[in-house]
């Protein structure tokens, strides 16, 4: 390690945290910051205390500790350990501590004076969770609230250095060098409508033939990595493929990072998991997809969007270094350099795209209800916050001033994510048949078996053994889950029926009933939609409860993971988790009103029963809360209706010093009260509601005198020197129109004029058969300049009608010459 960049700046770094509590590192991928940096530091023995360093990943965590625990010849647990969720290898020996992120955060909460403690390491800080945000921002509350003599270094190879050195202003900023080795970056960005697997697998076959060494190729997700598995056939002998992603087992990916032996080589599918810290071995060629999955959680539907997006700078001047950690090599970016440099310097931080209900639990437990108290990179979204804090308040876990109460307090203590939390605390106090229950339940929703999206059929898996590593897994973490509580884990305690009732506790507001008719589609108790695939065996069930779920580009969201709910039982156990309404409401299928008490959870209708005939006054709600709902188009919108609104608003825009009333939709659907109901007495179905008369209605709402004025200042017919009347068309924004024959026309001096003479109308002149021939609004410059064309062409056309020389002082006539005469 000795000749890895970092070790230019050891000295200087060794001297900073000498004299600074906070140090800044930035070393480029490759430079040995994460392995050479924290060696040195156990080696020499420089720090007072352990060292804790925050690794973003598990697999990076473990991967670090077993190579540095090698360098010193020892075995993981002695003065090299880590701690991850689930596993530990640390001991009374241990120097320096790995651990990822949850791990430091709860270290901070259980112990705020961090004895024995004298370094936090925040590696690969580029990344940005929610978790490395939260226990910086809790670190730094420590050193200056409690421990002035804590240390605490920062680093990555891409940060954000004006951002974080604002955050720290007295920190020591340090810089080392680039990458040990160079790395070719080259661009071949695809052609137009190019599918992506085939570039992606003719680029690998082409590099294998070109380049020597392995290759590591990023991919944006496991779709995409299951369909280059399937194409990459027909490689040269010694030529394996190995994919590497996280939700693959430790084993799986421990193959992925080991050396080939026997001089072969191997092609690495991988998400951005092999971004930061791990070390490839054999890497010399990497081929960059450009693009990632990225999570979005959506406040609207409180529902996680996941989208493929473009990778941002920061990110792809990590993946081309894990082409240079070992030797010189190459990097092919299935993009242009143009297309990197219109995308943003580093990604955004997840606290500004995420779920808080994980932060919102933190800061109930630290005591901060105020987010200006702590110091943030990126302070986190009061909306998304608060919408974090209303889920934590309906599950009883922090009250409305946001401290935890005391199931709460129960809850944290768990060191799981809050709904789960929620689950295990009031099943414990419920009855021991649900705790069990919950128990497995919990252990499966954190680590579910592949290929299937049904928990029933996962607790199937377990209990049969069929998957020896997933029940062994399973029995070991809702054992470690039931020690935390106090309690034993037994598997004959299980009650099946029990399992989906458990997690209705976690997540009541995705209790899903499934849409009538249509097979796989659900509406939730939070009122979002859902759907499952028609093949799944969940898809035909009456009611499931979703534990995971991913909103797509569609309305609907994915389910990816439920069980089938006995609503029946659910209701039995936990009657508070409903709400009793009446209703009255216009059934759209029955054509009536219709009055029922509603057993509801959330917006999810349970149960219904028909109520007796309701009142006159909840008629009426019903109704316009129908139109509400609905929308004005409901109504009776006859022409004369339509046309009757457009002049009112025209007129408004036309004669403002009048007091008009508010007009438009918006405003109609928000006072329906005043305008509408009044003409609703004796409503009860579809059929007569359609038959209420909105003339009379608007002019009503009018009101005296401006129902009196409306026809005279803007009529809605004009009368024709022949005695005809025709209908003014109005559209609101545009000039009034008026269509007539020429020939009624005759006569007239001026155009006609509405508004108090301040509007003109348009005047669409038509031939005898109804043919425009001209549009003005200037009648008298048409008589003495245009017509003269028209009425030559007139004449040949339609010979038995009259075509004056001067048409301004004939009269006016729908008549042909012979009748006339």
């Amino acid at each position: 390690m000795s000749q890895l960049p970092i070790e230019s700046v050891i000295p200087e770094l060794l001297s900073a945290i000498s004299d600074a509590n906070q140090v800044i590192l930035k070393a480029a991928p490759g430079a040995g910051k994460s392995t050479h940096f924290p060696f040195t530091l156990v080696q020499q023995n420089k720090i007072d205390g352990k060292i804790v360093m925050l690794e973003p990943r598990r697999l990076a965590a473990r991967s670090i500790a077993h190579f540095l625990a090698d360098k010193l010849n020892e075995e993981v647990g002695e003065r090299i350990g880590y701690r991850v969720r689930g596993d530990s290898r640390v001991s009374d020996k241990t120097k320096l501590e790995i651990v990822t992120e949850g791990v430091l955060t709860r270290m901070l909460q259980s112990d705020p004076t961090l004895e024995g403690v004298g370094m936090l390491i925040f590696d690969e800080y580029h990344e940005r969770s929610i978790h490395a945000d939260t226990a910086l921002a809790l670190s730094l509350d420590i050193q200056q609230e409690l421990r002035d003599d804590l240390k605490i270094v920062v680093m990555s190879a891409t940060l954000d250095d004006v951002a974080l050195q604002a955050l720290l202003p007295s920190a020591r900023y340090i810089s080392s060098q680039g990458r040990a080795f160079p790395v070719d970056v080259q661009y071949r960005a695809p052609k137009a409508n190019e599918n992506l697997v085939n570039l992606l697998t003719g680029q690998i076959k082409h590099a294998i033939d070109v380049e020597s060494g392995s290759i590591l190729v990023f991919l944006p997700g496991i779709g995409l990595i299951k369909a280059l598995l399937e194409r990459l056939d027909n490689l040269p002998e010694g030529v394996e493929v190995r994919p590497l992603y996280g939700q693959l087992s430790l084993s799986e990916q421990q193959k992925a990072i080991a050396p080939v032996t026997n001089g072969g080589r191997k092609i690495v599918l991988a998400t951005n998991v092999a971004e930061t810290s791990l070390t490839i071995e054999g890497i010399r060629v990497v081929i960059d997809s450009g693009l990632e999955r990225a999570a979005t959680f959506d406040l609207k539907t409180g529902v996680t969007k996941l989208e493929q997006v473009k990778i941002a700078q920061s990110s792809a001047k990590q993946r081309a270094g894990r082409a240079g950690r070992t030797e010189p090599g190459t990097c092919i970016r299935l993009y242009s350099e143009s297309q990197l440099l219109q995308q943003p310097a580093v990604p955004r931080a997840e606290v500004l795209r995420s779920d808080l209900s994980n932060l919102a639990m933190e800061l109930a437990q630290w005591g901060v209800t105020d987010l200006s108290t702590l110091k943030w990179l990126d302070t986190p979204p009061n909306s998304a916050l608060n919408q974090a804090r209303a889920l934590l308040i309906s599950l009883n876990l922090i009250d409305e001033n946001y401290q935890l109460t005391s199931l709460g307090q129960q809850a944290y203590s768990l060191g799981v994510e809050p709904r789960l939390a929620a689950m295990l605390v009031k099943s414990k106090s419920y009855s021991n048949a649900l705790l069990q229950s919950a128990l497995l339940a919990a252990a499966i929703v954190e680590e579910p078996p592949k290929n299937t999206n049904d928990v029933m059929y996962a607790l199937h898996l377990y209990e049969t053994g069929r998957d020896k590593r997933f029940s062994s897994s399973v029995t070991k973490r809702a054992s470690q889950l039931a020690q935390r509580l106090g309690e034993r884990f037994v598997k004959s305690g299980i009650d099946q029926s029990q399992v989906a009732i458990a997690l209705s506790l976690a997540f009541p507001d995705r209790i899903a009933q499934k849409r009538a008719g249509r097979l796989g589609s659900f509406i939730l108790s939070s009122g979002h939609g859902a759907t499952v695939n028609e093949d799944s065996p969940l898809a035909a069930k009456d009611y499931l409860v979703v534990v995971d779920l991913m909103r797509s580009s569609s309305e609907s969201s994915q389910i990816f993971l439920a069980a089938e709910l006995d609503i029946s039982q659910l209701l039995n156990n936990f009657p508070d988790i409903a709400s009793r309404s009446e209703v009255m409401e216009l059934s759209t299928a029955k054509g009536k009103l219709v009055a029922e008490e509603h057993l509801s959870v959330g917006k999810v209708v349970v149960r219904r029963k028909e109520l007796k005939q309701p009142s006159q006054e909840q008629s009426l709600n019903a109704l316009l809360n129908y139109v509400r709902q609905q929308g004005l188009s409901v109504l009776n919108w006859s022409e004369e209706a339509v046309q009757l609104l457009q002049r009112i608003r025209c007129a408004a825009e036309w004669l403002p010093e009048q007091e008009w009333p508010l007009m438009e939709d918006a405003h109609l659907l928000d006072e329906l009260h005043l305008w509408l109901e009044p003409y609703l007495t004796g409503v009860t179905s579809l059929q007569q509601l359609k038959a209420v008369s909105l003339e009379q209605a608007l002019l009503a709402r009018l009101g005296w005198p401006l129902n009196q004025h409306i026809n005279e200042w803007v009529p809605a017919r004009y009368t024709l020197p022949t005695g005809n009347s025709k209908k003014i068309r109005y559209q609101q924004g545009s000039e009034p129109i008026l269509s007539v024959r020429m020939q009624e026309m005759f006569g007239e001096q001026q155009s006609p004029t509405i508004a108090q003479g301040r509007k003109t109308l348009v005047l669409e002149l038509l031939s005898p058969a109804q043919r425009p021939l001209q549009v003005t609004q200037d009648l008298a410059g048409f008589w003495s300049g245009a017509y003269k064309d028209v009425q030559k062409e007139m004449k040949g056309r339609y010979p038995k009608h009259i075509w004056p020389d001067n048409p301004a002082q004939h009269v006016a006539t729908t008549k042909t010459k012979r009748q006339l005469k």
